[in-house]
């Protein structure tokens, strides 16, 4: 699919400073706008798709001994942490299953430390592989948008790990609040580099607009259809 906008070319980055001097805005991308159509749409999703939510809930409890959600901390506007929602797709022991994968398998260990991402990956569960491919693992995001952690468009949200990977962009990724859907997840996540996913968030810091955030949504829907059959 055609990117939705071109970022192959020199970015200007909102700074060169490193993290630890960033300066970043007090408000976020896209301030009392933003955040106004994030609640309209987070509460219209949440009731639109309350029966889904039920269905992905009920399924995990049936076919998947464990928690229901995933919490996992993640870095989002201005270095403020938050727990990122999502249904569990991995088993209880999913730590030690990628420690064995990771001491046992080179391949698996460079994929592992080039994209922070497996393409067989042995946490995932069956049903978990299915809520992953469908996206609809992330659903419960949308409460993390109702409280003001994430917006519908933005970042991908990142670990404080991850985040040292932005080195000297990072400020572009803390301008914002992290999205559930955003600039590199509509510009071929599954095959496109770290640094290329880096350069779409700064890229989307600089020049966000409502817009940019519409042209986003309407990609997200043939993007997801896309990953799901690559």
């Amino acid at each position: 699919m055609a990117n939705v906008v071109d970022t192959r070319g020199e970015l200007p980055f909102i700074s060169a400073k490193r993290r630890s001097s960033a300066h970043v805005a007090p408000r976020p991308v896209g301030t009392v706008v933003k955040r106004s159509v994030d609640l309209v749409l987070a509460a219209f999703g949440i009731l639109l798709l309350s029966p889904l939510l039920f269905l992905c809930c009920s399924a995990l409890i049936l076919f998947s001994p464990g928690p229901v959600l995933f919490r996992h901390r993640r870095v989002g506007f201005n270095g403020q942490t938050f727990d990122c929602l999502k249904f569990r797709t991995m088993a209880p022991d999913a730590a030690e299953r990628l420690q064995r994968l990771l001491e046992s398998d080179p391949a698996a260990a460079a994929e592992w430390k080039a994209t922070r991402k497996l393409r067989a990956d042995p946490r995932v569960t069956l049903l978990g592989a299915a809520l992953r491919r469908s996206s609809l693992d992330e659903l419960p995001q949308l409460f993390n948008v109702i409280r003001g952690d994430m917006s519908i468009v933005g970042p991908r949200p990142v670990t404080e790990e991850e985040l040292a990977r932005y080195a000297y962009k990072v400020d572009a990724y803390l301008a914002c609040r992290p999205g559930i859907t955003g600039l590199w997840q509509v510009s071929g996540r599954s095959t496109t580099t770290y640094r290329r996913r880096v350069a779409c968030d700064a890229f989307y810091a600089r020049n966000w607009s409502i817009v940019l955030d519409t042209k986003i949504m309407l990609a997200t829907i043939p993007a997801l259809f896309e990953d799901a059959a690559y």
